[in-house]
C-alpha cells in the first residue's frame, strides 16, 4: 500500500531561481505536492553556478529534489498560451522575478487570479512587493545585515559577521511555505471550490526580524540597542560555547535559577555566598562574566566528552558542536533516520537531511532528485494539459519548450 502524502493532489507551478524561493516549492514537494519546474530553454541559472561536481549541481540537487521540470519560453506567445493553461489548472504558483518581468510575460497577480481566482500566488523578494526599496534587487546575505541580525553576531570586540550558511534563504523558504499553506486553508475552509486565492508576500527582511523579536521587545528605544556578545546571550548566563581540554566545544545553557543550583554544586560553588551572588536571575547577570568565566575554566579543565556526561548527569542542556561527519556518525540521528541517501546519474549519491516537521500519518519523504532540463516536458503537458507527444513535439519544434 502506498504511503499518504499530505499534500497529494496539490499542483504548484515553481517560476523560481537561485535558492530562496525554489526552496518554498521543494518542501511542498516533499509532503506530496505535484510541483512543476518551469525553466527557461537555456535551462535556470543554479544548475551552472556555485560547487560543481561531475560537471553538475549539487544546489540544483537539492532545491529541486521531488519536483517535475519543464522548459517553456514565455518571451514566445505560444510559451505564454501554454504557462496560461497549466495556471488554469493548477493551486499555488511561486515566483520571485522582477515585477516588470512578470508584467511583460502576464504573470503579474492580477493577471493570473484574472485566469485562476483560485490561486495562491506567493511571491518571494528580498524587501516585499510594496515599499520604497520594492524595486532594489537583493539576496540572504542583504537581509541578514539589513535586518540587525549581521550586527547582533559575532565576537563582543569583533566585526560584525553573516553565516558562512544561507540563514536567511533558509528562512525565507520557511515563511513562504508557512503563508502558502495559511492562504490555502483560507481559500478552502468554507468547503472545496468556494474560495478565492491569494497574494503571499514574502520576504527575506522579515523572517530574519523575527530573530530579533526579543531584542527589540527589551530594547526601550535609547542609543543603538543591543550589540554583539559572542556567543552569549544579554537575558540569561550560563549560556555560551565551551573549549574543553582535548580542543572541542560544547553548547551549554542552563540559565533558570534551578539549573544554575545544580550547576553551581557541580562547580563546588555551592556555598550560601555562591548562591547569594549566582542563584537568582538579577544577581547572576549583574555578574555574568564571572559566572561565565567559572564554567568555561570547569569545561577547559575536562575532555568534551566527560563534561558532556557531568551536565547530561544533572540535567542541564547540553550538546556538542557537531561538524558533517559527527553529524553522519550520531546514533540520534541514525535511529531517526535523519540523513537520507539519493543517487544522481552524474553527481552520485547526495545526502540530504529528511523533511521536517516529522508527520505521523503523512509523512513527507524524498523520492528523487532535481530533474534533468526538460525531463517531464511531455509528461506534465500529457497531464496536466491532455497534449499528446506529437503536440508536445511540434512545440519544441517551434522552441516554445
Amino acid at each position: 500500500m502506498a504511503e499518504a502524502s499530505a499534500l497529494a493532489g496539490l499542483r504548484v507551478l515553481d517560476l523560481t531561481n537561485l535558492l530562496a524561493a525554489p526552496q518554498v516549492a521543494a518542501t511542498l514537494a516533499d509532503y506530496g505536492a505535484d510541483v512543476v519546474k518551469i525553466e527557461p530553454r537555456e535551462g535556470d541559472p543554479l544548475r551552472r553556478i556555485g560547487v560543481q561536481r561531475n560537471g553538475a549541481s549539487p544546489q540544483w540537487a537539492l532545491v529541486s529534489r521531488n519536483k517535475r521540470a519543464i522548459t517553456l519560453d514565455l518571451d514566445r506567445p505560444e510559451g505564454r498560451q501554454l504557462f496560461g493553461d497549466l495556471v488554469e489548472r493548477a493551486d499555488v504558483l511561486v515566483e520571485n522575478l522582477p515585477a516588470k518581468l512578470l508584467e511583460r510575460w502576464g504573470c503579474d497577480f492580477d493577471s493570473l487570479v484574472g485566469r485562476n481566482p483560485r490561486l495562491v500566488v506567493t511571491s518571494i523578494s528580498c524587501y516585499g512587493r510594496t515599499g520604497p526599496y520594492a524595486d532594489r534587487p537583493g539576496a540572504g546575505t542583504l537581509a541578514e545585515a539589513f535586518a540587525g541580525f549581521a550586527h547582533m553576531n559575532g565576537e563582543a570586540a569583533g566585526p560584525p559577521m553573516v553565516p558562512s550558511l544561507p540563514l536567511g534563504d533558509t528562512l525565507t523558504g520557511l515563511s513562504g511555505v508557512i503563508g502558502t499553506m495559511m492562504a490555502l486553508y483560507a481559500r478552502d475552509r468554507a468547503g472545496v471550490g468556494s474560495g478565492r486565492g491569494q497574494h503571499v508576500d514574502a520576504t527575506m527582511v522579515e523572517p530574519i526580524l523575527q530573530l530579533l523579536a526579543l531584542p527589540m521587545a527589551n530594547f526601550e528605544g535609547e542609543g543603538r540597542g543591543p550589540r554583539r556578545m559572542g556567543s552569549r546571550v544579554a537575558g540569561g548566563v550560563p549560556r555560551n560555547l565551551y573549549r574543553a581540554s582535548d580542543g572541542d566545544y560544547l553548547a551549554l545553557s542552563g540559565t533558570t535559577d534551578a539549573q544554575v543550583g545544580r550547576i553551581l554544586a557541580l562547580l563546588g560553588r555551592d556555598a550560601e555566598s555562591d548562591r547569594a551572588r549566582f542563584g537568582t536571575s538579577v544577581a547572576r547577570l549583574a555578574a555574568a562574566d564571572e559566572l561565565d568565566g567559572l564554567v568555561a575554566d570547569w569545561i577547559a579543565a575536562r575532555p568534551r566528552d566527560e563534561a558532556l556526561a557531568r551536565f547530561h548527569e544533572i540535567r542541564i542542556p547540553v550538546a556538542p558542536v557537531n561538524d558533517l561527519a559527527a553529524l553522519l556518525d550520531d546514533p540520534h540521528l541514525r535511529a531517526r533516520a535523519s540523513v537520507t541517501t539519493l543517487a544522481d546519474p552524474r553527481l552520485g549519491d547526495v545526502r540530504l537531511f529528511a523533511p521536517s516537521p516529522r508527520l505521523g500519518e503523512t509523512p513527507g519523504r524524498h523520492r528523487h532528485l532535481g530533474p534533468a532540463l526538460g525531463a517531464h516536458n511531455t509528461e506534465v503537458l500529457g497531464d496536466w494539459l491532455g497534449l499528446d507527444a506529437a503536440a508536445v513535439a511540434a512545440l519544441e519544434r517551434d522552441a516554445a519548450i
